[in-house]
């Protein structure tokens, strides 16, 4: 009737991470972030080095390598951002922590900062996947792609179910 007793779906922006350019999973060249394989999101090929939380949440992990962080948002989501393709090989060279495991972050503020220059220099794709780790427990999890983004401009729509 009406649809006043309808359940209205509750749905979560994630910022992007950096600015550049965002574009869809399928774009990067790994199957294991243009598959899918670990969760849906988008990417964003950086025009700056530094990386930037999508939402507010709690810092799960810094990668030894600094090449990647994970956090979960106050909402549950759990994400990965994972900075350039096979970046872990340059064992943290060109890259520097702002944040530790256990820091809550407010959506917006610097996680880490990368010599992007350094790693393309090395021979590694800076393309930087954002993902919902736990795709599944989300009604739909979308890319907002195809555009030019700042750090904080919609990057990922999260629906719950």
């Amino acid at each position: 009737m009406f649809g006043l007793f309808k359940k209205k779906e509750k749905n979560h922006l994630l910022g992007s991470v950096a600015s550049g350019t965002a574009v869809p999973l399928k774009e990067v060249n790994d199957p294991t972030f243009s598959q899918g394989m670990l969760g849906e999101g988008a990417a964003v090929i950086p025009s700056e080095g530094k990386i930037f939380a999508p939402a507010d949440g709690q810092i799960e992990m810094i990668f030894d390598t600094l090449h990647a962080v994970s956090m979960t948002a106050d909402f549950g989501a759990e994400i990965l951002i994972h900075v350039g393709l096979d970046t872990v090989k340059l064992k943290g060279d060109g890259f520097e922590a702002h944040v530790k495991a256990g820091d809550h972050v407010k959506k917006g503020d610097l996680l880490l900062t990368v010599d992007l220059e350094k790693v393309k220099a090395a021979g590694y794709d800076v393309i930087t996947p954002v993902l919902i780790c736990n795709s599944g427990d989300y009604a739909k999890v979308e890319g907002i792609t195809g555009q030019k983004v700042a750090p904080g401009d919609d990057l990922v729509s999260v629906t719950e179910k």
